[in-house]
């Protein structure tokens, strides 16, 4: 397929929407109303973002290269291609698409920033990626391989097993993503034609008629429609359509295909699947006019901001198949939130303002990114986050790598692209979405525009344009006018400022304040424009406390600190005696802010006061201590190791968790038959859980063993009479792993043996409560309970206190 290069920009699917394909002009019918400005005509030079993709490009790009040589990536295409012996492979059917998505990201950095090492090396990966294609165009390096015993995943033929766990079509839309984005940096086909080459071949195999199957883990849809824009070919987009049409109702709601697409109206299931799917149907509806899609979309957008958002922007709160949960459930402690589903969560909602022009969804990229989506890399850009919870108490911490790395290889291919967010444009309408310091030029109908942005956002809420048309030129700035600087921090009712009387945002022309009207969330400014044209925009970047609808139930009684876009937390290393989570401050509490360019890369903390907790041995009164309080950006946290953290901060006692009171269990040494010093002192942090099933706080399980004797230890500080064992046990059942144990027995140290207690009660097992053991009293230094796992699961412990 013979191609002349491309007069347009593909930026996350959005496009200007000519393109010269085999010699001729085509434009495409329909596309969105709206186009973004692409990323490489936004040049940031600010303080904030610049630095971020400098360390992404500099150090994430060539790291995650690295990490992919080391642990097997490069290796899978060489053994598939027959240039390296053996058939041993990584761990996952879709680990080739690491290779794709760094090099996706790479081509966006060169783009920005030449780098010929880098550029002959990619040519090396594609070379290599190449090898290992099959004649008719079929890569999978899990099959082509041939290993003598393959991945239990990826079914004995072609497609067998796509619509489950293969993600043979997976592999395939980033692989064609990666291959459109290398071919717009560089001019070169090497990787294009390797893509093209693939889906022709699922063109010929998918169909009504042929294999009648959709994509087990959505992308390939947002793939083909970048082929498509690339190409003018028509089948690709087709192709698309069909893989969305075909899906549905007969499968499972874990990957939305348990109703057709146009019949889903609320968000389930896995969460980057699921924001994936709804990026592809946004793109398929603007290119095809499809209402039934945009329909079924606006719907599941309306779900998911009013009852399944966090206020980091992250979706996705259970860990039980990366899901959404129900509606309004939003824990803190096991909030899954991944990475890569705020990064598909920015995608989609970049579509949905392309559709409608309306800035409330720019108001959910903006909190996702700035907050749930930056927190997923290091400030040193080589340690990363999967899930980015919204609570810790030491049991989270940053990896260097993960088995299942999608998204750190994901946060490459995003972070250059950022820029491409900040403007959009149709026809004589030019949106300013983001606020960064930037140059950018920009066509609209009526000519060409040169704009300058000058802002210290997010710390600082002026913002100045100046506008230079080539000659003087009317058309209409929207600029936008941000949900939280005027009391609403997302759209609905899911979240609200407590101080609901906002300072007015006003904007000056040439210095002089003009009255503005808005739009859809835009300030609309019509005029004719000159060269040199200044508009300042003041948004009262004050400190707002955000509470929750009283349905989320984690989040009673407590709020959030947030100044401008930016969401805080409390974090042990500023706090007094590294704990945060016995911290209480005032809803009404004075709080202030300070910039402070040493701290964490430079941020703005927020500091006020409020009261640390500690229960009492034998007393349901707290003590209670006046403290000075400082909270930091959430997307800065644990750059200075694993500790406590908390982003909901609690304004009423009850909703605090007081450090404990120096018990016989609190001030032992635990030791046990696993080797996480993490799980073991979940053992006496004296949280009583809400049921066995509770994820709130860390537990302790032996998961994956299952039908063997276990044990856990109290070695107290001293000699002591003890005469009660209480156990909470630990159950995720029906859907985990752990259940209550087959039976326990508690023994207790004497002349260096272990010796069975005599109880007085009987060894109960039950979940959801605490089983309470009395024996006779005896004296010792050690306490050990033994415990038999289930035949057919493992089990955990929540909480054994010793009286």
């Amino acid at each position: 397929m013979m191609m002349s290069n491309i007069s347009f920009r593909i930026i996350c699917g959005a496009v200007f929407s000519l393109a010269l394909f085999d010699g001729g002009l085509y434009a495409q019918q329909k596309d969105y109303p709206i186009q973004p400005v692409p990323f490489t005509q936004v040049h940031v030079n600010d303080s904030f973002w610049e630095p971020k993709m400098e360390v992404n490009a500099n150090i994430t790009i060539p790291y995650v290269l690295a990490q992919c040589k080391a642990n097997g990536r490069v290796d899978n295409f060489l053994r598939a291609a027959k240039l390296l012996s053996g058939d041993q492979l990584s761990e996952f059917p879709f680990d080739d698409t690491d290779i794709y998505k760094v090099i996706e990201g790479a081509s966006y950095a060169m783009e920005v920033k030449s780098n010929p090492k880098l550029d002959k090396y990619i040519d090396t990966l594609i070379t290599i990626i190449g090898a290992a294609q099959e004649k008719d165009g079929y890569l999978y390096t899990f099959r082509t391989v041939n290993a003598e015993k393959p991945h239990e995943w990826i079914g004995k033929q072609r497609w067998e097993n796509e619509e489950i766990l293969s993600h043979e079509l997976y592999d395939a839309g980033h692989l064609y993503e990666a291959a459109v984005a290398h071919y717009q940096a560089t001019g070169k086909k090497t990787l294009l034609n390797i893509a093209l080459k693939n889906a022709d071949l699922l063109v010929r195999t998918f169909g009504y008629g042929k294999e009648e199957k959709y994509p087990g883990h959505q992308i390939v849809e947002i793939g083909l429609v970048k082929l498509y824009r690339v190409t003018g070919n028509k089948q690709y987009l087709d192709l698309a359509k069909f893989f969305l049409d075909v899906r549905g109702p007969k499968g499972d709601a874990y990957n939305q295909a348990d109703k057709r697409v146009v019949d889903q109206h609320d968000a389930e299931g896995h969460a980057v699947r699921a924001a994936y799917m709804y990026t592809g149907m946004a793109d398929v509806a603007a290119l095809t006019g499809n209402q039934q899609y945009l329909h079924a979309i606006d719907d599941i957008w309306n779900d998911v901001v009013g009852k399944k958002l966090y206020i980091t922007g992250g979706i996705g709160a259970t860990g039980n198949g990366e899901a959404f949960g129900d509606a309004y459930d939003l824990p803190n402690m096991s909030a899954y939130a991944e990475t890569c589903a705020a990064i598909a969560n920015v995608y989609w909602n970049s579509r949905m303002f392309l559709l409608h022009g309306d800035s409330k969804y720019v108001d959910v990229l903006e909190r996702t990114l700035y907050n749930g989506l930056l927190s997923g890399v290091s400030l040193t850009g080589n340690r990363f986050f999967y899930p980015n919870p919204l609570a810790s108490v030491g049991q989270h911490q940053r990896s260097a790598w993960f088995s299942c790395a999608c998204c750190i290889s994901n946060m490459t291919r995003f972070l250059p692209s950022v820029p491409g967010y900040v403007y959009a444009h149709d026809k004589n309408d030019l949106y300013v979405n983001l606020f960064m310091s930037n140059s950018s030029d920009i066509l609209l109908d009526a000519g060409k525009i040169n704009i300058i942005q000058a802002t210290n956002y997010p710390w600082n809420g002026k913002v100045d344009l100046t506008v230079n048309p080539e000659k003087g030129t009317s058309f209409t700035l929207r600029v936008r006018i941000p949900g939280w600087a005027i009391a609403k921090p997302v759209p609905g009712d899911l979240y609200t400022f407590v101080d609901t009387k906002p300072e007015p945002v006003t904007i000056s022309i040439n210095g002089k304040k003009v009255a503005y009207q808005t739009e859809k969330g835009y300030a609309v400014l019509n005029r004719t424009w000159k060269k040199g044209d200044k508009v300042t925009m003041d948004l009262p970047m004050e400190t707002q406390k955000v509470i929750a609808n009283q349905q989320v139930k984690a989040d009673r009684d407590r709020f959030v600190f947030e100044r401008g876009p930016i969401v805080y937390c409390l974090e042990g290393p500023d706090n007094r005696d590294s704990t945060v989570q016995n911290i209480t401050v005032d809803k009404m509490a004075v709080s202030n802010a300070l910039y402070r360019p040493n701290l964490l890369n430079g941020v703005e903390v927020i500091t006020a006061k409020g009261m640390g907790s500690k229960r009492r041995i034998n007393s349901d009164a707290l003590l209670e201590t006046n403290q000075d309080v400082t909270a930091i950006p959430y997307y800065a946290w644990a750059n200075r190791g694993s500790g406590e953290m908390t982003v909901w901060i609690p304004y009423e006692a009850s909703a605090s968790m007081p450090k404990p009171a120096p018990t016989i269990a609190s001030t032992s040494k635990v030791s046990g038959s696993v080797s996480s010093k993490r799980m073991l002192k979940a053992l006496n942090d004296q949280y009583d859980p809400e049921n066995s099933n509770d994820h709130n706080m860390p537990y302790l399980h032996w998961w994956p063993k299952h039908d063997t004797t276990e044990f856990v230890q109290y070695d107290f500080d001293t000699q002591h009479t003890v005469s009660q064992s209480k156990v909470y046990w630990y159950d995720d059942g029906p859907w985990g792993g752990c259940r209550i144990p087959v039976s326990y027995k508690v023994y207790y140290k004497k002349d260096g043996n272990w010796v069975p207690v005599k109880n007085t009660t009987p060894y109960d097992i039950a979940k959801d409560k605490y089983n309470i053991l009395e024996f006779e009293p005896v004296q010792t230094t050690a306490l050990k309970l033994e415990l038999q796992l289930p035949a057919d699961n493992s089990a955990g412990i929540h909480e054994w206190a010793v009286k």
